[in-house]
């Protein structure tokens, strides 16, 4: 039975790291894969899931407006056996399309891996991960560390002069972000 499965942790954990590792397991086993990744984020070009340690690949982009459903069963898909899917920054993710992935799953047997952050920079939750958290088979942390040697579980956004922004938009491509333990996130924000 394909699961969905949700690797998630705080910022600059190595999330896309661990998808293109994935991803190349998949294809030196002689399988294919799908990659999709969000729309907006063109830090790295549009379509490409890029590491901080080098790695990348292209990768198919989402919107709000997409439909995985659909674009599996295209022609263009037809011809190419796929044994896995896999989502960068999967918290910019619908409702819906979560959904989707679970539906090609449980309806189409092929596994879902979608990796995220699970929190923005105010600790709420992005709507993808909501839907992710509730709905997955398997839920995975990918931890990483706050600069006090704790596990880092939070995220704090940084202005250009260093400053923690507490307000704003809940997506702003740009800002640098720091990953903190909840203490240190506490003590940042407020």
């Amino acid at each position: 039975m394909a699961k969905l499965y949700f690797y998630y942790s705080a910022m600059n954990a190595g999330k896309s790291t661990s998808l293109l590792q994935s991803d190349y397991n998949y294809h030196e086993r002689g399988m294919g894969t799908l990659l999709f990744t969000a729309g907006f984020d063109d830090r790295y070009g549009v379509g490409k899931i890029t590491s901080r340690i080098g790695l990348q690949n292209d990768a198919v982009i989402f919107d709000a407006a997409f439909n995985f459903l659909e674009y599996i069963a295209s022609d263009s898909q037809s011809t190419k056996k796929v044994s896995c899917i896999l989502v960068d920054e999967a918290h910019f993710l619908t409702k819906e399309h979560v959904r989707q992935l679970s539906d090609i799953c449980d309806y189409h047997g092929i596994p879902v891996l979608a990796y995220g952050i699970r929190t923005d920079f105010r600790g709420e939750l992005f709507s993808g991960s909501e839907y992710l958290l509730a709905w997955a088979d398997k839920l995975s942390e990918i931890k990483t560390v706050c600069h006090c040697g704790r596990k880092a579980i939070m995220n704090l956004r940084i202005d250009e002069n260093g400053d923690v922004v507490s307000e704003g938009a809940q997506v702003h491509i740009g800002h640098d972000y720091v990953s903190v333990c909840r203490k240190h996130f506490k003590e940042k924000i407020t």
